[in-house]
Protein backbone atom coordinates (compact mmCIF):
# COMPACT_ATOMS: atom_id res chain seq x y z
CA UNK A 1 0.00 0.00 0.00
CA UNK A 2 1.25 3.48 -0.80
CA UNK A 3 0.60 7.06 0.19
CA UNK A 4 1.34 9.72 -2.42
CA UNK A 5 1.69 13.05 -0.63
CA UNK A 6 0.98 16.19 -2.63
CA UNK A 7 3.44 18.78 -1.34
CA UNK A 8 3.21 22.58 -1.55
CA UNK A 9 6.02 24.65 -3.16
CA UNK A 10 9.05 25.56 -1.06
CA UNK A 11 9.72 29.13 0.07
CA UNK A 12 13.36 28.56 1.05
CA UNK A 13 16.00 26.69 -0.92
CA UNK A 14 15.95 22.92 -0.40
CA UNK A 15 19.51 21.56 0.11
CA UNK A 16 20.70 18.71 -2.09
CA UNK A 17 21.12 16.48 0.98
CA UNK A 18 17.52 16.93 2.16
CA UNK A 19 16.89 13.23 2.86
CA UNK A 20 17.54 13.50 6.60
CA UNK A 21 14.78 16.11 6.89
CA UNK A 22 12.27 13.81 5.19
CA UNK A 23 13.29 10.90 7.41
CA UNK A 24 12.88 13.07 10.50
CA UNK A 25 9.44 14.13 9.34
CA UNK A 26 8.45 10.53 8.61
CA UNK A 27 9.36 9.44 12.15
CA UNK A 28 7.59 12.46 13.60
CA UNK A 29 4.41 11.21 11.93
CA UNK A 30 5.02 7.63 13.09
CA UNK A 31 5.00 8.86 16.68
CA UNK A 32 4.86 6.12 19.31
CA UNK A 33 5.03 3.43 16.63
CA UNK A 34 8.55 4.32 15.57
CA UNK A 35 10.34 1.55 13.74
CA UNK A 36 14.13 1.60 13.82
CA UNK A 37 14.72 -2.03 12.93
CA UNK A 38 17.71 -3.06 10.84
CA UNK A 39 15.25 -4.37 8.23
CA UNK A 40 12.61 -1.83 7.18
CA UNK A 41 9.34 -3.10 5.74
CA UNK A 42 8.67 0.31 4.22
CA UNK A 43 10.28 2.62 1.69
CA UNK A 44 10.48 6.37 1.18
CA UNK A 45 10.91 8.02 -2.20
CA UNK A 46 12.79 11.20 -2.96
CA UNK A 47 10.86 14.39 -3.65
CA UNK A 48 9.72 14.50 -7.26
CA UNK A 49 9.60 17.51 -9.57
CA UNK A 50 12.50 19.59 -8.31
CA UNK A 51 14.55 22.08 -10.33
CA UNK A 52 18.28 22.18 -9.70
CA UNK A 53 19.60 25.69 -9.04
CA UNK A 54 22.78 27.05 -7.51
CA UNK A 55 23.11 25.69 -3.99
CA UNK A 56 20.03 23.48 -3.92
CA UNK A 57 16.59 22.66 -5.34
CA UNK A 58 13.40 24.56 -6.08
CA UNK A 59 9.93 23.04 -6.19
CA UNK A 60 8.01 25.98 -7.62
CA UNK A 61 5.12 23.73 -8.69
CA UNK A 62 5.19 21.67 -5.52
CA UNK A 63 6.21 18.04 -5.30
CA UNK A 64 5.10 14.48 -4.67
CA UNK A 65 6.51 12.21 -1.98
CA UNK A 66 5.64 8.51 -1.88
CA UNK A 67 5.58 6.49 1.35
CA UNK A 68 5.02 2.75 0.94
CA UNK A 69 4.70 -0.04 3.50
CA UNK A 70 3.82 -3.70 3.76
CA UNK A 71 1.74 -3.11 6.90
CA UNK A 72 -1.25 -0.87 6.17
CA UNK A 73 -1.51 -0.03 9.88
CA UNK A 74 1.71 1.97 9.59
CA UNK A 75 0.26 4.06 6.77
CA UNK A 76 -2.98 4.62 8.68
CA UNK A 77 -0.95 6.06 11.56
CA UNK A 78 0.85 8.33 9.11
CA UNK A 79 -2.40 9.61 7.61
CA UNK A 80 -3.80 10.55 11.03
CA UNK A 81 -0.66 12.40 12.09
CA UNK A 82 -0.06 14.08 8.74
CA UNK A 83 -3.53 15.62 8.94
CA UNK A 84 -2.75 16.92 12.43
CA UNK A 85 0.68 18.30 11.47
CA UNK A 86 1.24 18.56 7.69
CA UNK A 87 4.40 20.68 7.92
CA UNK A 88 7.57 19.22 6.40
CA UNK A 89 10.34 21.85 6.05
CA UNK A 90 11.55 24.65 3.78
CA UNK A 91 8.03 26.10 3.74
CA UNK A 92 6.68 22.86 2.28
CA UNK A 93 3.72 20.96 3.65
CA UNK A 94 1.27 18.22 2.73
CA UNK A 95 -1.74 19.56 0.83
CA UNK A 96 -3.36 16.26 -0.10
CA UNK A 97 -2.93 12.51 0.43
CA UNK A 98 -3.67 9.92 -2.26
CA UNK A 99 -3.99 6.32 -1.04
CA UNK A 100 -2.88 3.78 -3.63
CA UNK A 101 -3.56 0.07 -3.25
CA UNK A 102 -1.19 -2.52 -4.66
CA UNK A 103 -1.71 -2.70 -8.44
CA UNK A 104 -1.59 -6.03 -10.30
CA UNK A 105 1.91 -7.11 -11.30
CA UNK A 106 3.44 -9.58 -13.73
CA UNK A 107 5.59 -12.46 -12.49
CA UNK A 108 8.52 -10.65 -14.07
CA UNK A 109 8.04 -6.92 -13.63
CA UNK A 110 10.30 -4.04 -14.62
CA UNK A 111 10.39 -1.08 -12.25
CA UNK A 112 11.83 2.38 -12.65
CA UNK A 113 13.02 4.06 -9.47
CA UNK A 114 11.73 6.81 -7.19
CA UNK A 115 15.12 6.88 -5.45
CA UNK A 116 18.49 5.25 -6.16
CA UNK A 117 19.30 1.70 -5.10
CA UNK A 118 21.92 1.51 -2.35
CA UNK A 119 23.80 -1.76 -1.83
CA UNK A 120 26.47 -2.11 0.85
CA UNK A 121 28.25 -4.90 2.68
CA UNK A 122 30.79 -4.87 5.49
CA UNK A 123 34.20 -6.23 4.53
CA UNK A 124 36.27 -6.36 7.69
CA UNK A 125 36.57 -2.81 8.98
CA UNK A 126 35.49 -1.34 5.63
CA UNK A 127 32.16 -0.88 3.87
CA UNK A 128 31.99 -1.81 0.19
CA UNK A 129 29.35 -0.27 -2.09
CA UNK A 130 27.98 -2.22 -5.07
CA UNK A 131 26.61 -0.55 -8.19
CA UNK A 132 24.48 -1.55 -11.19
CA UNK A 133 27.53 -2.75 -13.15
CA UNK A 134 28.87 -5.03 -10.41
CA UNK A 135 28.22 -8.72 -11.01
CA UNK A 136 27.45 -9.31 -7.32
CA UNK A 137 24.68 -6.69 -7.13
CA UNK A 138 21.80 -8.87 -8.34
CA UNK A 139 22.48 -11.59 -5.78
CA UNK A 140 22.87 -9.06 -2.97
CA UNK A 141 19.59 -7.30 -3.84
CA UNK A 142 17.87 -10.68 -3.99
CA UNK A 143 19.19 -11.72 -0.58
CA UNK A 144 18.04 -8.46 1.01
CA UNK A 145 14.54 -8.89 -0.41
CA UNK A 146 14.46 -12.51 0.82
CA UNK A 147 15.42 -11.32 4.31
CA UNK A 148 12.51 -8.88 4.29
CA UNK A 149 10.09 -11.52 3.01
CA UNK A 150 11.13 -13.84 5.85
CA UNK A 151 10.67 -11.04 8.38
CA UNK A 152 7.11 -10.59 7.08
CA UNK A 153 6.53 -14.39 7.29
CA UNK A 154 6.14 -14.63 3.52
CA UNK A 155 7.59 -17.18 1.12
CA UNK A 156 11.10 -16.13 0.08
CA UNK A 157 11.75 -18.93 -2.41
CA UNK A 158 11.94 -18.25 -6.14
CA UNK A 159 12.24 -14.46 -5.97
CA UNK A 160 14.97 -12.72 -7.95
CA UNK A 161 16.06 -9.09 -8.34
CA UNK A 162 18.33 -7.82 -11.12
CA UNK A 163 19.33 -4.53 -12.70
CA UNK A 164 18.16 -3.89 -16.26
CA UNK A 165 21.61 -3.65 -17.79
CA UNK A 166 20.15 -2.96 -21.24
CA UNK A 167 18.87 0.41 -19.96
CA UNK A 168 20.30 3.21 -22.10
CA UNK A 169 21.33 5.69 -19.40
CA UNK A 170 22.08 4.19 -15.98
CA UNK A 171 23.73 6.55 -13.52
CA UNK A 172 25.42 6.48 -10.16
CA UNK A 173 24.84 9.13 -7.52
CA UNK A 174 26.93 10.17 -4.55
CA UNK A 175 24.63 11.10 -1.67
CA UNK A 176 25.60 12.60 1.66
CA UNK A 177 23.43 11.35 4.50
CA UNK A 178 24.30 12.60 7.99
CA UNK A 179 27.82 13.43 6.77
CA UNK A 180 28.34 9.93 5.36
CA UNK A 181 28.92 9.65 1.61
CA UNK A 182 26.94 6.86 -0.07
CA UNK A 183 27.18 5.84 -3.73
CA UNK A 184 24.00 4.40 -5.23
CA UNK A 185 22.56 3.43 -8.63
CA UNK A 186 19.80 4.93 -10.74
CA UNK A 187 18.97 2.02 -13.02
CA UNK A 188 15.67 0.14 -13.48
CA UNK A 189 15.32 -3.28 -11.90
CA UNK A 190 13.53 -6.51 -12.76
CA UNK A 191 11.76 -8.43 -10.02
CA UNK A 192 10.78 -12.04 -10.68
CA UNK A 193 8.55 -14.03 -8.37
CA UNK A 194 4.96 -14.55 -7.35
CA UNK A 195 2.54 -11.62 -7.55
CA UNK A 196 2.65 -11.44 -3.76
CA UNK A 197 6.45 -11.22 -3.75
CA UNK A 198 6.54 -8.58 -6.49
CA UNK A 199 3.89 -6.46 -4.73
CA UNK A 200 5.83 -6.81 -1.48
CA UNK A 201 8.96 -5.46 -3.19
CA UNK A 202 6.98 -2.54 -4.62
CA UNK A 203 6.09 -1.58 -1.06
CA UNK A 204 9.30 -2.23 0.87
CA UNK A 205 11.81 -1.21 -1.79
CA UNK A 206 15.04 -2.76 -3.03
CA UNK A 207 18.53 -2.84 -1.57
CA UNK A 208 19.71 -1.37 1.71
CA UNK A 209 18.44 1.64 3.67
CA UNK A 210 14.97 1.86 2.12
CA UNK A 211 13.82 3.44 5.39
CA UNK A 212 15.99 6.50 4.77
CA UNK A 213 15.06 7.08 1.16
CA UNK A 214 16.89 4.53 -0.99
CA UNK A 215 15.53 1.88 -3.35
CA UNK A 216 11.93 3.13 -3.68
CA UNK A 217 10.14 1.75 -6.76
CA UNK A 218 7.78 3.63 -9.08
Amino acid sequence: MRLILKISPNNTLVPFNYQKYLVGCFHKWLGENKQHDDVSLYSLSWLQGGEMVKGGLKFKHGSEWSLSAYHSSLLKTLVINIKEDPKINFGMGVEDIVIMKDPPFENKQKFFLNSPVFIKRNQGDRIHYYLFNDSESDELMTRTLQTKLKKADLDSEGVRVSFDRSYHSPKTKMIDYNEISCRASMCPVFIEGSQEQVAFAWNVGIGNSTGIGFGALK
